[in-house]
């Protein structure tokens, strides 16, 4: 892997994708998608359970490793043609967030550590990837960092 990533969105989202093999952020833009290469790694990170519901989950609910090609749009029904990248999505298990948030890079000493997340994707390091997936209990289809 190349680079790592987090990305944002409802846990009912993110089973949607794990179940079409695919991913999407902010709403099905294309230009946040051209940052990502294949082989990067990516995990999601879901505030709530629901779009629009303040449940609190806060939890990371999926990770993998992106497959080679082009963002691509994909058909939602009503129109909405979202643009997606293929991920080779783990077995993993959703995995709260806050025990883990003194240890990660991104996120220690910061009172407001969500406020950068507010834009839907960020990049972040090796060791903060790889301390999410042994979290996660992930077993990765590429090498893991």
């Amino acid at each position: 892997m190349s680079a790592y990533w987090i990305a944002v969105a409802s846990a009912q989202h993110v089973r949607r994708g794990r179940q079409g093999g695919f991913m999407q952020v902010n709403h099905g833009k294309v230009a946040p998608l051209r940052r990502i290469r294949p082989d990067d790694g990516v995990v999601y990170y879901s505030p709530t359970t629901v779009m629009g519901q303040k449940n609190g989950l806060q939890a990371f609910t999926a990770i993998g490793t992106v497959r080679e090609g082009e963002p691509y749009q994909g058909e939602m029904g009503g129109g909405f043609t979202p643009f997606r990248r293929d991920v080779d999505w783990a077995q993993a298990q959703e995995t709260p967030i806050k025990p883990l948030l003194e240890r990660l890079e991104f996120t220690a000493g910061k009172s407001n550590w969500g406020y950068q997340l507010r834009f839907g994707l960020l990049a972040i390091s090796a060791a903060d990837f790889a301390l999410i997936a042994r979290a996660m209990g992930a077993r990765l289809a590429s090498t893991s960092p």
